[in-house]
């Protein structure tokens, strides 16, 4: 038996799931978990880091890719910076790509509630990705 990958929208992929482990050999192993960040809340991520990145909130003039290291730091996931080899500093550690759907919402949220707090002007106002 080949790996199998399911994504449990219905019924249907639920019973088909549920098949494949019944008929898994021994020391099979089973990896359930909630899907990656979607491909439009990638997009309203990055438009969320570079309005933050314009508005330049707290006189902090940093790249989008900056704030994404900052914005994971403070949300809890850990970021660390190493340098490369002309001795410019680069983030390492979490990626964002590896968050889940619910995790890119709730960090979305937390950049979205900082800026507004901190002054920044929206590029699509009112908007959060669920």
């Amino acid at each position: 038996m080949r790996g199998q990958t399911i994504r449990l929208v219905g019924p249907e992929q639920r019973t088909r799931a549920k098949h494949l482990i019944d008929i898994a050999p021994d020391n099979a192993v089973v990896n359930i978990k909630e899907a990656r960040r979607s491909s439009d809340q990638n997009a309203r991520f990055w438009a969320l880091l570079s309005d933050v990145s314009r508005a330049k909130p707290q006189g902090r003039t940093m790249t989008p890719e900056r704030w994404k290291a900052v914005f994971l730091q403070s949300f809890g996931h850990q970021v660390q910076f190493e340098n490369d080899l002309e001795g410019r500093p680069f983030p390492i550690g979490h990626s964002s790509s590896a968050l889940s759907v619910s995790e890119m919402r709730d960090l979305m949220e937390f950049i979205s509630a900082w800026g507004s707090e901190n002054g920044v002007r929206w590029s699509e106002p009112e908007r959060v990705e669920r």
